[in-house]
């Protein structure tokens, strides 16, 4: 856990401790002060919930198992529309302005930020599943309790970005072990690509695969603003870390600036490439697949976390889930409710272990799940949300940092610089004037 995590999880956490104490043998016993909370569904009251699509079958299998359960509980109807990641931000900043749309949107990284106004406040839910569940992970408090006072959404939790690849082909390459830092990274992309089995990394808007991006800046020391929210991406480190893409970049197979989070899945199940960063779910499909040739990956599938780079501590970026209720709800209990019902261990952890560790979990004793350890593949995946560093690091999260992230400036300025379309001054340039349209001083 890197310095920002720890330091906001030992805060948020000093006093979860009693239910801490109470040991392996009672995984999933409530925290013994943890209090009870109820929500009074509205009569008559109907839910409409926006999530994105899934990308592995066991997630939405799960979920839907478990919304059944709800409307035959409750008698709520509830109705569940699914689009993918790209597709659900804007359509549920639509709702936020017009004030019409779905009751509950699960969304990704930042957006709630973008109109916190336009939310429900739900720190009752969030401070009774904390107190429940061991506490709640650092970068939840930070994308959904900005003020550090009211929580305008509840976590989810986060599709972990690990390194993904054939264990036979880095073999083959030269190297017995994955390497751990930076250079031994770069030495093992150019051997893969002489080879003639190289590595591919989303260059296009891709809102969960083009995520790396931020580590590659981060590892480098470079960030997008300091912790007073100043605007400086245009840095030395900055420089340094894109001169680094440009030689990743030249390794790549062709046609990564236009990828999107599907392509990188399709192109190592086809055994186009034999490295790149992904969640679980290119696993996943090697265990569920009605493809042979796909299914035959299984065991040469293998994940491993980001190398170090020269700041010399782990930089991890994943793709963050929050559940946001609308304020322009009419059934706020229902919707509290239902949140609830979704959250509790009952239902959580089914969902978690059908979506086969897709998800990483937002709250402290659900890593402890059996999910995490019944597959030494899926063990790098479980820390993903306590691991995890929010996108707008190292400043506060809001609406600047909501924006930075939806303009995909980070992703952007690497594409420019890694393909040469622009230098890597060029770029930085470009992503410190976009930047401060955002944090405007």
């Amino acid at each position: 856990m890197n310095d920002f995590n720890r330091r906001r999880f030992l805060e948020g956490t000093a006093g979860l401790a009693a239910g801490a104490s109470l040991g392996a043998g009672a995984i999933w016993a409530p925290a013994v002060h943890a209090q009870g909370v109820s929500f009074k569904p509205e009569k008559g009251a109907k839910l409409r919930v926006l999530r994105w699509s899934r990308f592995v079958q066991g997630d939405i299998d799960a979920y839907m198992v478990n919304v059944k359960k709800f409307t035959e509980k409750t008698g709520i109807e509830v109705r569940v529309d699914n689009e993918g990641w790209e597709d659900v931000r804007p359509k549920a900043a639509v709702a936020a302005n017009t004030g019409a749309g779905p009751d509950i949107i699960l969304s990704t990284n930042d957006d709630a930020n973008l109109y916190p106004e336009k939310l429900l406040d739900v720190t009752d839910l969030a401070n009774y599943l904390g107190k429940k569940y061991g506490g709640w992970f650092p970068a939840c408090e930070a994308y959904l309790r900005p003020d550090g006072k009211k929580w305008i959404g509840i976590g989810l939790g986060a599709a972990g970005a690990m390194l993904v690849y054939r264990q036979s082909q880095v073999k083959a390459a030269g190297f017995d072990a994955f390497p751990k830092d930076t250079a031994g990274f770069l030495a093992l992309l150019k051997a893969l690509h002489a080879k003639g089995t190289p590595a591919g990394f989303a260059l296009g808007n891709a809102t969960g695969d083009g995520l790396w991006t931020n580590w590659l800046i981060w590892s480098h020391g470079g960030k997008l603003v300091d912790a007073s929210n100043k605007v400086v991406i245009d840095s030395a480190e900055t420089i340094k870390a894109l001169e680094y893409a440009k030689e990743m970049y030249a390794t790549f197979i062709p046609g990564t600036l236009s990828w999107l989070d599907p392509n990188n899945n399709k192109a190592f199940l086809d055994s186009q490439i034999s490295l790149t960063n992904n969640g679980i779910s290119i696993y996943y499909a090697t265990k569920n697949s009605t493809d042979q040739k796909v299914r035959d990956l299984r065991e040469d599938v293998h994940h491993a976390q980001y190398p170090i780079g020269p700041v010399g501590v782990p930089t991890e970026s994943h793709l963050f889930f929050n559940q946001m209720i609308m304020k322009y709800t009419k059934y706020p209990q229902a919707a509290k409710e239902f949140l609830r019902f979704m959250m509790e261990q009952e239902q959580f952890d089914p969902w978690m272990t059908a979506a086969g560790g897709y998800v990483a979990p937002p709250l402290a004793d659900y890593t402890k799940g059996a999910i995490w350890t019944s597959d030494p593949k899926h063990t790098p995946y479980r820390d993903c949300v306590k691991n995890l560093r929010p996108a707008g690091y190292a400043g506060k999260l809001g609406y600047a940092s909501a924006g930075a992230a939806a303009d995909f400036i980070v992703t952007n300025m690497v594409a420019e610089a890694a393909s040469g379309s622009k230098t890597p001054k060029e770029a930085a340039e470009r992503a410190q004037k976009r930047a401060e349209r955002y944090y405007k001083v």
